[in-house]
């Protein structure tokens, strides 16, 4: 607990102006923090009885709570910094539920007791589904150790991207909130903006190195975070094993895998690379818990994937052209009548400032004929008899594998516009991930046909023709 009350004591610190007062006050918060951490360490227990965990605490009220070992969904070991130098763990326990209200933590048990912990807890061995790859081969299998060199594939993500000018605001934001400390009351902050307002390169040149600063920083903070990045088989569950400063080991139950997702960005498209995450039942958090490979060349996550969860064999197949013209329509229309509107409005006034509309949509309208191209291209939907796959996105496009039997319903959807082009949505419904993955802007016939291919048996009742009775 102590790292946190860094910043708090800093802040009392420079409030206090470096006096006795504040250096007593300083002390007085860790002791306190110490005695109250020694408390709540004496007042928590944890045991495993018979088929449940449970956990007591009775720091002031007694409370207890008990998850049963069947619900266990997951279990996550990582190692902070404090953690690891005294060689401790925290592990969280997932149970699936919503909100996370009865998962359970135990922070600051030894490395050995969260790797004996973990054995015991999903001891229970996951069972081999049919078309699922080796899922409960006994002992551990390193299924991919991602190279080090493929982390300079980071900064494509766009992830951390963002990072500098982050830094940058919360350097601003601390030197405000302690400005009269540090002896910069208002009229300074003051003067300060109006010097750079004065000297306006000043300001461009800044943000020209934080701009500069974007692939470094990120790649930095995504191999910070990707470090050593493995995926195991582990006794029936696949295990993601990541971080250089907190090492973190993320379990999810084999049986219990759905599909997977592969996506990638435009960045990522031209360099070859794509991300994977696991399409797994009652998972929270999946866009973190459910990772199964960072940024690796694409040929490397369908042989991954193939190997952990399964392949897909059979190409997507292509949504109607109609789909292609509303893509069109929608990336070059809109910039298209703003820069009619600009090029009449410039031509009735004659202000220069209507340039400045004018040329960002001018080049908008003509960028929006490759996007809207590639959003096309990007659309797809296919069965190879196992699973299905649907695919859309540009800027992010996403490719969904799903296994048949994860299918629970179909739904189908069609707004006015799509009802005058002839198109629809067809949504598989899924009780794992996000719960539902769209083929968007299928032909009327598609969308009839592929539930009836995927699904025919829950059809079958439905089309069956009777013969009428002859007079």
């Amino acid at each position: 607990m102590l790292p946190s009350l860094l910043l708090p004591l800093v802040g009392v610190l420079f409030v206090g102006g470096f006096s006795a007062r504040s250096y007593l006050w300083a002390a007085l918060g860790v002791a306190g923090t110490v005695v109250f951490a020694i408390i709540r360490w004496a007042t928590f227990t944890y045991e495993i009885v018979g088929d449940r965990l449970e956990t007591k605490r009775s720091l002031i009220s007694r409370s207890v709570r008990t998850i049963p070992l069947e619900r266990i969904r997951g279990v996550d070991v990582s190692t902070p910094p404090m953690h690891r130098l005294l060689g401790l763990a925290v592990l969280k326990i997932d149970t699936g539920a919503s909100g996370g209200d009865e998962e359970a933590e135990l922070d600051g048990v030894t490395l050995q007791e969260a790797e004996r912990l973990r054995a015991v807890l999903l001891r229970r061995t996951a069972r081999p589904e049919t078309h699922a790859p080796d899922l409960a081969g006994p002992g551990e299998r390193v299924i991919i150790g991602v190279p080090r060199r493929w982390l300079l594939y980071g900064p494509l993500s766009g992830a951390y991207l963002l990072t500098p000018f982050a830094l940058a605001g919360g350097a601003i934001g601390l030197t405000f909130q302690w400005g009269d400390d540090l002896g910069l009351d208002q009229d300074a902050a003051w003067s300060a903006g109006e010097w750079l307002w004065d000297h306006p390169y000043l300001l461009l040149v800044a943000v020209l190195l934080l701009v500069l600063a974007m692939p470094f920083v990120g790649g930095v903070m995504y191999a910070v975070f990707n470090w050593d990045f493995q995926l195991k088989r582990r006794d029936g569950y696949l295990v993601a094993e990541r971080g250089l400063i907190n090492r973190r080991s993320v379990s999810l139950e084999s049986a219990r895998v759905r599909g997977y997702e592969i996506v990638d960005g435009l960045a990522e498209r031209w360099a070859g690379v794509v991300r994977a995450w696991a399409i797994v039942t009652g998972l929270g958090d999946s866009e973190t818990r459910g990772q199964l490979l960072p940024d690796v060349p694409r040929v490397v996550a369908y042989q991954v994937t193939a190997d952990a969860i399964g392949p897909y064999r059979a190409p997507l197949r292509p949504h109607p052209p109609v789909a292609r013209n509303r893509r069109l329509f929608r990336a070059v229309f809109p910039w298209a009548v703003l820069s009619l509107v600009s090029a009449v409005a410039l031509l009735a006034t004659g202000t220069v400032l209507w340039w400045f509309l004018l040329v960002p949509s001018l080049l908008l309208a003509a960028v929006g004929v490759p996007l809207g191209l590639d959003r096309y291209a990007s659309l797809g939907h296919g069965y190879d008899g196992v699973r299905l796959a649907v695919r859309s996105g540009s800027l992010r496009r996403s490719q969904a594998v799903i296994e048949r039997r994860a299918v629970v319903g179909w739904r189908l959807r069609q707004t006015w516009f799509q009802r005058r082009a002839g198109v629809l949505t067809l949504i598989a419904g899924v009780g794992a991930g996000k719960g539902g993955y769209s083929a968007i802007d299928m032909s009327e016939a598609q969308g009839a046909g592929f539930p009836a291919e995927v699904t025919p048996e829950w059809l079958a009742p439905f089309l069956t023709s009777r013969t009428p009775p002859t007079p």
